[in-house]
């Protein structure tokens, strides 16, 4: 591994400076990590290697994941297509195929039972890293979570999903396929065979470029691991105590936080609902920080509410602009402790760039906004050490 110091030590106040994060968000953006790939392991290794540096209990764990989510909703979309065309002469057809891909799709978008990454999609290895700081005997623990991977060109998706609900005719194609052909309304039929054709295109399209993608450049997941580092750095200069903290930077979080499901599926039995909170940080580094009030593709989940006034006290006291956005029709690996039953919280950013912030150079992921991650990672380290003293 390599002994490059791409980190320096944080200033008492808890606040990293920005040419520490700079020197973290470019190492992790250098590589080339896809889901699943040789560069997402790569980029694992060398987070653990650095968190072990400075003194955090530092692995890297494999867990089974999927690398895409593409291939999946395409092939239940292209079976609702299909079945939208058979309802014309079989009206169990249309109504079988499409309430099957219906049915599908809307575990694929709620992350229930997710049947269609098991018969179409192919079983792979994601690396997520997870480290501990502060007191590993301490009663209460936080859990503060990113990604390592490059999400290509899903993050235009994922911009998109703030504001709209992109994923819904995704599920809205095989429902009308279905109802069509059973209340024998061939215009509802055909219009939703045609709705799901076209969807079916549109995930191809992206599966295919995903797969092409170098992953290379991308702010996300770098700005997050850059906040993590930060973290650990700060409790060696600053030790916590009266508070346990996870540190989890996940892999295939692109292909809808595989990465995190699989922490969850190792973890989640440890950990007491009662006494664990969960922090994710998710789309850190283009604007002012911002907390979800709920998140999903099809019909979003509120937060917890009281761990969220929590984080909005410790930025008011930290004298730091934090804004609120009710809710996105998106995911991120908070819904994963979410549906859980833990106290859960995402932390993501305006997207807007502030004033005055100077373009990226191509060695360096695009548009990163340091002062909001010294931000990020000021209001994470104020939340440990305000739940360390409850």
């Amino acid at each position: 591994m390599t002994s490059e110091r791409f980190s320096r030590p944080v200033p008492p106040s808890g606040r990293p400076g920005e040419v520490a994060l700079r020197a973290t968000a470019r190492r992790i953006a250098a590589i080339e990590r896809p889901p699943c790939s040789p560069g997402e392991r790569e980029a694992a290794h060398l987070i653990a290697d650095r968190l072990r540096g400075l003194g955090a209990a530092a692995r890297v764990e494999e867990v089974p994941a999927y690398g895409s989510y593409a291939w999946p909703l395409g092939g239940l979309t292209g079976l609702a297509a299909l079945a939208g065309l058979a309802g014309a002469r079989s009206r169990t057809l249309g109504v079988a195929g499409g309430a099957v891909a219906a049915l599908g799709v809307a575990g694929e978008l709620t992350g229930g039972h997710r049947l269609a990454r098991a018969v179409l999609g192919r079983r792979r290895t994601a690396c997520n890293v997870v480290a501990e700081i502060g007191d590993p005997a301490a009663p209460r623990t936080l859990v503060v979570m990113a990604h390592h991977d490059a999400a290509g060109p899903a993050r235009v998706l994922r911009r998109a999903s703030r504001r709209l609900p992109v994923w819904w005719p995704v599920v809205a194609g095989p429902v009308l396929v279905a109802l069509g052909a059973a209340l024998r309304r061939p215009s509802a039929r055909v219009g939703g065979a045609g709705l799901c054709a076209v969807v079916t295109a549109a995930l191809a399209d992206l599966g295919a470029r995903r797969a092409a993608a170098r992953g290379r450049g991308d702010g996300d997941g770098p700005a997050g691991v850059a906040v993590l580092v930060a973290l650990a750095d700060a409790a060696r200069l600053r030790p916590l105590h009266g508070l346990r903290v996870v540190l989890v930077s996940a892999g295939a979080d692109a292909a809808w936080q595989e990465g995190a499901r699989g922490f969850a599926c190792r973890h989640l039995p440890r950990l007491p609902r009662a006494s664990t909170w969960f922090l994710v940080l998710d789309g850190l580094g283009t604007g002012d920080l911002t907390l979800l009030g709920a998140e999903g593709r099809l019909l979003p989940e509120p937060y917890d509410a009281a761990f969220g006034d929590l984080i909005a006290r410790c930025a008011a006291e930290e004298d730091l602009a934090l804004g609120r956005l009710p809710r996105v029709h998106g995911s991120s690996a908070g819904t994963v402790p979410l549906r859980a039953g833990y106290p859960a919280a995402c932390l993501t950013s305006s997207g807007t760039p502030r004033p005055g912030k100077t373009p990226a150079d191509p060695t360096e992921p695009a548009a990163v906004d340091y002062r909001c991650l010294a931000d990020a990672a000021q209001l994470t380290d104020a939340v440990a050490r305000t739940l360390a003293a409850l």
